[in-house]
């Protein structure tokens, strides 16, 4: 009997649409940025209901013209989690400023509230919060902590398209909000991001920074409305979104809703089948909030299995199903731990709840042998290593 196919973690939804999309900017010879951009820039904004949207190249790159564009200087404090991708700390550790962790809630994995103030008495220029898989972080909580000590909220949104925080579409809630468009994420251009605002003098800052500092639209310059004359206002960067990529990302914004159902559908799936196992704990979801499904992250609880974390991945693997962990939270990297001393008990919850996840494959071009295969998988491991 042949072996299945190998089922990925991910994989995008790519169909006919996306290369003909791809294909009508290759003749129309403009590959960098330009009108498509700008188009694709106009209906993101409008979807996620902010005043401006501005694409680039990553929600790295998103993250950090956010920072820059607020003015954040060396030696000032930016309070974040560390339960998250290098991106959200590293874009801090650029301006020489110091990220600060505050732990995360044992259930969603998001930036723990109750924890933030003791961290913003310490000083802070600004929070960066992360929308832990999908599932919204306590906006009114961390907006209203913000306020009173007059900081901004810059949200990674990178997992959170298209969450709705009781029932609003997230990218307009804070000074700014940055989006992925990753391989792996729920709106795919391969690599891109975008920084939402309704600041728009932080718009402004963003799009001349994302392209070497140079006036805006720069980019006009080798079309029949440009001009040969540029100034540079700030040594800026190379953040720019090509035409090609935004192409990608106007086909998906169209199917974002359909593709939502899909993952949100295997999510549920993969929750009956899941919820009543006592090894297994599903991922919370608050009813109130419309999670975004980018992951779905598997908990396992370990005193009831005779196999760690990476056993079970493995058996997963031997089973011809991807599966991934997110994430090695950022207190335990090498990086983090010489430069701040940190130990992984300095933020427990992190560190206790990163031991027992994993990440299942949860994408829209799964089909239901798919998802079969997955839950049987899931099950067969536990049945074999329960202790």
């Amino acid at each position: 009997m042949n072996e299945p196919a190998f089922l990925p973690f991910a994989l995008p939804d790519f169909d006919e649409r996306e290369v003909e999309a791809v294909a009508g900017v290759i003749r129309s010879g403009w590959l960098t940025t330009g009108p498509i951009t700008r188009e694709f820039e106009s209906r993101f904004a409008e979807a996620v209901g902010s005043r401006f949207a501005v694409a680039v190249n990553s929600c790295t790159a998103a993250l950090h013209l956010s920072l820059e564009g607020i003015g954040l200087q060396a030696g000032e404090r930016v309070v974040t989690t560390p339960y998250t991708f290098a991106a959200t700390a590293e874009v801090v550790e650029y301006f020489g400023a110091t990220p600060v962790f505050v732990d995360v809630e044992p259930g969603s994995l998001n930036l723990n509230p109750e924890r933030l103030e003791a961290a913003l008495q310490g000083g802070a220029r600004a929070i960066i919060l992360v929308h832990f898989a999908g599932e919204p972080c306590d906006l009114l909580e961390i907006s209203r902590l913000a306020k009173k000590y007059g900081v901004p909220v810059i949200e990674d949104a990178a997992h959170a398209l298209p969450s709705k925080f009781l029932g609003e579409t997230i990218g307009h809630h804070s000074t700014a909000t940055c989006f992925s468009f990753y391989a792996t994420k729920t709106l795919v251009t391969g690599e891109g991001g975008m920084l939402c605002t309704d600041d728009e003098a932080l718009a402004d800052r963003a799009r001349v920074m994302s392209l070497h500092g140079i006036t805006r639209d720069a980019w006009k310059r080798y079309t029949e409305a440009g001009s040969w004359f540029y100034e540079i206002d700030a040594p800026g960067f190379k953040y720019n979104m090509t035409d090609m990529a935004a192409a990608l990302g106007l086909v998906q914004l169209e199917k974002l809703d359909v593709m939502w159902q899909r993952r949100k559908a295997i999510a549920s799936a993969y929750d009956s089948a899941f919820s009543e196992i006592p090894e297994l704990q599903i991922p919370h979801h608050d009813p109130r909030n419309q999670h975004a499904w980018h992951l779905y992250v598997l908990r396992l609880q370990l005193g009831r299995l005779s196999i760690d974390r990476a056993q079970f991945i493995e058996e997963l693997k031997a089973r011809r199903i991807g599966a991934s962990v997110h994430f090695i939270p950022l207190h335990i990297h090498p990086y983090y731990r010489k430069k701040y001393g940190y130990s992984p008990t300095d933020f427990p919850v992190a560190s206790e709840e990163y031991q027992r996840a994993l990440s299942l494959p949860i994408y829209s071009k799964m089909n239901d042998g798919d998802i079969e295969r997955v839950i049987h998988a899931v099950k067969d491991i536990v049945a074999t290593h329960r202790r």
